[in-house]
């Protein structure tokens, strides 16, 4: 994926969570990981890797918010974006 696409891709994730963030049920702290990373999809001057690795931290926040339990889709989801997340973190 290039980097143009890629930014894309998070924009994309970071119109989900405003919109997700609105509903009640929502814990406020789920998507304090992502916030930490201080990686928004307006940083082009950030790196590819960096893009990549708040990507799948994000999409680790939004399957966790989205699931039910452990072993829904969403919460499947959320493990493999975890995963991914670690993986593309220890490349920074």
């Amino acid at each position: 994926m290039h980097k143009d696409e890629l930014l894309d891709l998070h924009e994309q994730l970071v119109e989900i969570k405003d919109d997700i963030r609105d509903y009640d049920q929502i814990n406020e702290e789920a998507f304090d990981a992502y916030e930490q990373l201080d990686v928004d999809p307006s940083h082009v001057h950030k790196s590819k890797s960096e893009h990549k690795h708040a990507v799948f931290v994000l999409g680790n926040a939004l399957a966790n918010a989205m699931s039910e339990d452990e072993f829904s889709n969403a919460g499947r989801l959320s493990k493999r974006m975890e995963e991914l997340a670690d993986d593309a973190g220890s490349k920074l």
